[in-house]
């Protein structure tokens, strides 16, 4: 019924600016896009192969976002956005989360689907400097985001008002009534990771308010509230500052989040709040980061030991929590947990190596309460992460903005439940946009 409204909803308005204006803007202004992208995933567990996965696929995103036809006082606007991806190689025993699983079939191991696209269309409409888009949502804030880290992206339907009409602010409204994860090809009821997404109905999907705040050119703060209805809400508030010193330009940031179950609490009780901080220094060709974090509360993710879940509550579908300052593969989001984290870059541009630029992130966390994870263990557990990342852009001719990017990604575990092994991942991606 929803996605029927939706649709009569951009025909009606297709139909109106038909009849009452020209398309001159609506069309002159549209920008089209054709986004292709090879990604090839390699996971390795050191002590349960069996375990391992990985795939080879790709995908080709049309991405078309229209100009703004005036009729009357509101300008109207429709963007589409069409996926597709298409299976390569990988192993068909485990779930990649790339391409969609179909869990387990007659002859008793589980399935890849061979390729999968999703589309989705907005309907906008805009008055001075306010927006209403209704369908396809592509959020960015603190209480919710869409994945682009695999191959599809993880995207939401609902309805989604911004408002830059107040000075130095910027407003924001949002109901979300599905996701359609990375791996998925339809909308689905929103649930609390790990278990799986469904449409039972027991959720009547999420709603978003927030506000961000413009100081001075240096300090500028933001608050949002988030709400799954009768799983858990979240209340959010960031501080910032940037300034640049000549060469130098530094950028710190300290956030809090507080979570508890909402409505029926169909996870159980949560209670956890996460505290943490980034700083990013900036000289020349060279950055420097700095993170620190940490989870308190008394509660997790069912209220029980049982499941071995992260503390901090995230989305099923394998939704991402960047605003969290150490999030990675690891999270270190569990109970108790402190961590720090390590970055360094350098722009190679300064050496003549135009679009070449290398990153090394180490992540470390240890305080957890290894035995809420699992009565089986004692004592605090710790884990660590590492990441290399090497990214080039061809920076002219004719295969200008053709893009290669390599991770590779090694984690450890030390009496953490749940993660009996070490792994090792290997993250290629080809990327290339043609802009008609």
């Amino acid at each position: 019924m929803y996605r029927q409204t939706l649709w009569t909803a951009i025909m009606c308005a297709m139909t109106a600016t038909a009849t009452t204006t020209s398309f001159a803007d609506f069309i002159e202004d549209s920008q089209i896009q054709l986004k292709f992208k090879n990604f090839y995933l390699d996971r390795q567990y050191n002590a349960t192969p069996a375990k391992n996965w990985g795939s080879w696929s790709q995908a080709a995103t049309l991405d078309a976002k229209s100009g703004y036809a005036q009729v009357g006082n509101v300008q109207l606007g429709i963007d589409v956005l069409a996926q597709y991806a298409v299976r390569l190689d990988g192993r068909d025993r485990n779930a990649d989360w790339v391409l969609p699983y179909n869990g387990v079939s007659g002859t008793g191991t589980g399935q890849q689907d061979r390729d999968f696209g999703k589309i989705g269309a907005t309907l906008k409409a805009k008055i001075s400097q306010t927006e209403l888009r209704v369908g396809e949502i592509l959020p960015i804030t603190p209480v919710v985001v869409f994945d682009p880290s695999r191959q599809l992206l993880t995207t939401y339907n609902g309805v989604w008002l911004e408002s830059k009409d107040i000075k130095n602010t910027k407003l924001t409204l949002g109901y979300l009534d599905s996701i359609n994860a990375r791996y998925e090809n339809q909308p689905m009821d929103f649930g609390l990771w790990p278990k799986p997404l469904n449409n039972d109905g027991k959720t009547d999907g999420m709603y978003v308010a927030g506000i961000d705040y413009q100081f001075n050119n240096h300090w500028s703060a933001s608050y949002f509230y988030g709400d799954v209805t009768n799983i858990y809400r979240q209340n959010y508030l960031g501080m910032n500052y940037k300034n640049n010193y000549d060469r130098f330009k530094l950028d710190t940031h300290v956030r809090l989040f507080d979570n508890a179950e909402s409505g029926d609490a169909l996870y159980g009780d949560i209670d956890n709040q996460a505290l943490s901080f980034g700083s990013m220094l900036t000289y020349g060709a060279h950055s420097f980061g700095l993170s620190y974090q940490q989870m308190f509360g008394d509660q997790g993710q069912n209220g029980s030991a049982a499941t071995g879940a992260p503390y901090f509550p995230s989305l099923a579908g394998w939704v991402p929590q960047p605003y969290l300052d150490n999030w990675s593969v690891v999270s270190f989001v569990r109970k108790h947990e402190k961590s720090v984290g390590f970055t360094y870059s350098y722009d190679f541009n300064e050496l003549g190596l135009k679009g070449l630029k290398t990153t090394a992130k180490y992540w470390h966390g240890w305080n957890v309460d290894s035995n809420y994870e699992s009565s089986a263990l004692t004592g605090k557990g710790k884990e660590a992460e590492f990441n290399f990342i090497l990214n080039y852009v061809v920076p002219e001719g004719k295969l200008k903005g053709l893009g290669f990017q390599w991770m590779y990604i090694n984690v450890d575990f030390d009496n953490i439940a749940g993660q009996p092994s070490d792994l090792q991942e290997h993250r290629i991606a080809t990327t290339y946009t043609y802009t008609f």
